[in-house]
C-alpha cells in the first residue's frame, strides 16, 4: 500500500467537492493548502483548519510565484467555472479552460512544491453524447474521442486534461471520472431552485439515462484514489444506480416540494439550451468496479432515493 500522503495543494477548494474534500483530507490526516482565486474566501478556508493561498490558476506567472517556497506532496485539481457557465457552449467556455491551460498551469505548480503525485478531476461525459444503450460503460472504453457534433470542445477538454495528468514527467497522475454531483451546494440545488420558480424543462419521454454521485461520496472517492489508486490510471466515481432525468427531478420535487419540471420536446429544449439538451439526451450507464477493486472505495449514498433522503434530512437539521 501506498504511504499516505501528509501535504496537499487543493485547487477549488471552496468548490461544491472542494469543501467536503478539504474536511475529509483533514479528517484523514493530511495537511491542506486550499487554492482560491476569490480572496474573501481567505478565512472560509481557515475555517476549515487550511491553509489559504489565494491565486488565480489561469495566470501561470502569478500561481507559480505564489506557491514558491511551498512543499506539497500531491496536487489536487478540482477547478470549475459552473457559476459562469451558459446553456450555449462558448468558445471561450471557462471550465474548459481551466481543464487545458488550467490543468498545465497545476502540473507546473507540481513540480515547484514539489508534488509527485496529482489527482485531476474528470467527467463521465468524456465518454461521448448520445445514447450508449443498457451496457455498464468501464474505464476501458474509448474516452475523449470527438464525434463531430455541438459537445466536441467539451470533450477534447476533458481529454486534454487527462493527456496531461498522465504523461506529466515525474509525476503519478490519476483522473476521477465523476458522475454528476447531487448534494449540498450542486447541480440538485440548482434544479430544485429552478423548478421552485418553474425554470426547469426536461425532454419528454424522461431523457437519457445517467449516473450521478453524492458530493460527499465524491470527496471521500478522491481521498481514497489519492492514498491508494494506480498511477496513470482512470477511475469512475458514481453511484451504484443510474436514473433518467425525469424520475431523479420528480423525487427532487416530492422532497422539497416544488412543482415538477415542464415537460417539453426534445427540439424545444435544443433550442433553448443546446448543452442541457445533450446532456439531458445522452444514456451513460457507468461502473464504478475498478474503484472499489484497487481502492476500496464503494459509495456510502447508493442511489438517487437515498441522497434526496440525506439531503433533505441535513436540511432539515441545519434549520
Amino acid at each position: 500500500m501506498r504511504e499516505v500522503v501528509i501535504n496537499i495543494l487543493v485547487a477549488g477548494a471552496t468548490g461544491a467537492i472542494g469543501v467536503p474534500l478539504t474536511r475529509q483530507l483533514l479528517a484523514a490526516g493530511h495537511g491542506v493548502i486550499g487554492i482560491t482565486k476569490t480572496p474573501a474566501n481567505h478565512e472560509k478556508l481557515r475555517a476549515l483548519g487550511a491553509e489559504p493561498l489565494v491565486a488565480d490558476a489561469m495566470d501561470r506567472d502569478a500561481l507559480l510565484r505564489t506557491v514558491d517556497g511551498m512543499e506539497a506532496d500531491a496536487v489536487i485539481h478540482q477547478l470549475t467555472a459552473l457559476k459562469d457557465a451558459s446553456p450555449r457552449l462558448r468558445p471561450d467556455d471557462p471550465t474548459n479552460a481551466l481543464r487545458t491551460q488550467g490543468t498545465a498551469n497545476l502540473i507546473a505548480a507540481a513540480r515547484v512544491v514539489g508534488a509527485r503525485r496529482l489527482v485531476t478531476q474528470s467527467l463521465i461525459f468524456g465518454y461521448g453524447y448520445g445514447a450508449h444503450g443498457t451496457r455498464a460503460i468501464t474505464e476501458d472504453d474509448p474516452f475523449g474521442r470527438p464525434q463531430g457534433i455541438y459537445t466536441d470542445p467539451l470533450i477534447a477538454g476533458l481529454h486534454s486534461a487527462e493527456r496531461q495528468t498522465f504523461e506529466a514527467e515525474g509525476i503519478e497522475g490519476i483522473a476521477l471520472r465523476y458522475g454528476l454531483f447531487y448534494g449540498p451546494n450542486t447541480f440538485s440545488d440548482l434544479f430544485v431552485e429552478l423548478m421552485r420558480r418553474r425554470r426547469l424543462a426536461i425532454p419528454r419521454g424522461g431523457g437519457g439515462t445517467v449516473s450521478w454521485v453524492h458530493v460527499e461520496d465524491a470527496a471521500a472517492a478522491t481521498v481514497a484514489a489519492l492514498e491508494r489508486g494506480r498511477p496513470g490510471q482512470a477511475y469512475n466515481v458514481v453511484d451504484d444506480e443510474p436514473v433518467n432525468w425525469r424520475d431523479f427531478t420528480w423525487t427532487l420535487a416530492e422532497a422539497f416540494g416544488t412543482p415538477r419540471p415542464f415537460i417539453v420536446p426534445r427540439w424545444t429544449l435544443r433550442l433553448v439550451a443546446p448543452y442541457l439538451a445533450f446532456m439531458m439526451t445522452s444514456t451513460l450507464r457507468i461502473s464504478n468496479v475498478r474503484a472499489g477493486r484497487e481502492f476500496g472505495w464503494t459509495p456510502s449514498v447508493s442511489d438517487y432515493r437515498d441522497g434526496i433522503r440525506r439531503m433533505k434530512a441535513s436540511l432539515r437539521r441545519a434549520a
